[in-house]
Formats: C-alpha cells, structure tokens, sequence
C-alpha cells in the first residue's frame, strides 16, 4: 500500500478527531495512519496552528467543539472531599478542564486536568494519594476555580446547582479560560 502524502494525512487526522467526542491518544492515531508517534506530533503541531480548538489532553488529542459550553466554578472544600467534588461534575456531564487559584503574590497558577469521567477522578486521586505532591487549592486555603465544560447550559446549571447544595461553591462565572472565549449563561 503506498504511503499516503502529509497533507492528506494531515486532513484524515483532523476529520477523525473531528468525529471523536473523546481524546484520541497519539499512538493510537499512529497505529491507525501507519507512521510514527513523532510525525503525529508533528502533524498535530501544523494542525493546531490553523485550527486553536485542537487542544493536547493527557488522554490524546481532542477538538473542542463548538457546541459545548463552559463555566467557571470558584469553589472551596477540604482534602477529603475533593473526589466528591470531581465525581459529582462528572456524574452530570461535565469534564473538568483545568484546576486554577489566584495567589496573591505569584498571581494566577493553572493546570490542565481533563477529567471526564469515573476513572479519570480515580487516577487522579491516586496521584494525590501518592504524596507526590499536594492539590493546588492548599496554597489558597481551599479556594481553587474549576473550568467546566458540558454539552448544554442546562448541565453547567445543574452542576452548579449540585455544587452549591454540597457547600463547595462560591461563586460560578463565564468563561474566559485558556482554552478560548465562549459565551455562558450565569446565574
């Protein structure tokens, strides 16, 4: 079988990560185009210059599509309730993009999470088990923001629903999150 040329790969990769409505890890995508992980990297690199809403995931490569709607949770909690945290904005349908806090001397610190499901709040609450390092919030005093993104407005209204009856959340506002402006309804 003759190789198939960059661009038309290039463009093969984009349409089925376009199709996927979860990330795509790189060495899957080599597998399926029959070249190395490295030129994946490369393609992905050519392809996230003309198309912003192709992110790098620790799970694979996603496109954040259009539709989906995100919202920024301020909440605050202890350590022992941080996976009923997470759980609980999965549960509704909600993928927890990133964890951020505002420090007063070093401003704002950002991670990218990507958690979307069951397993996700597992791993990471393994890693946090792990003593390898601490959550993020601890050098807040527990105040930390969540970037939430779900399909619809109606799931980031019941999460956040669901969060303020647990008494973690402090505030919820639109979204202007690293990941690129998109409009939301707050409360």
């Amino acid at each position: 079988m003759p190789r198939m040329k960059s661009e038309e790969r290039r463009r093969r990769i984009l349409e089925r990560l376009e199709s996927s409505e979860k990330p795509i890890p790189g060495g899957t995508l080599a597998e399926e185009f029959g070249v190395s992980r490295q030129v994946i990297v490369t393609d992905i690199a050519i392809l996230r210059a003309q198309h912003p809403d192709l992110v790098a995931t620790r799970a694979g490569y996603v496109m954040m599509h259009a539709d989906a709607c995100r919202r920024i949770f301020k909440v605050r909690h202890g350590d022992e309730e941080t996976e009923d945290e997470l759980q609980t904005i999965v549960d509704l349908g909600g993928t927890v993009l990133d964890v951020f806090v505002e420090h007063r001397v070093y401003g704002t610190i950002r991670a990218p999470l990507d958690i979307s499901s069951k397993r996700d709040v597992e791993r990471f609450m393994a890693d946090m088990r792990s003593g390898v390092s601490s959550p993020l919030k601890n050098i807040t005093k527990g105040y930390h923001y969540h970037t939430v993104e779900a399909r619809s407005v109606g799931a980031l209204n019941l999460i956040q629903d669901v969060l303020r009856e647990k008494g973690f959340l402090i505030e919820a506002r639109e979204s202007t999150s690293i990941y690129g402006p998109k409009s939301y309804n707050q409360e």
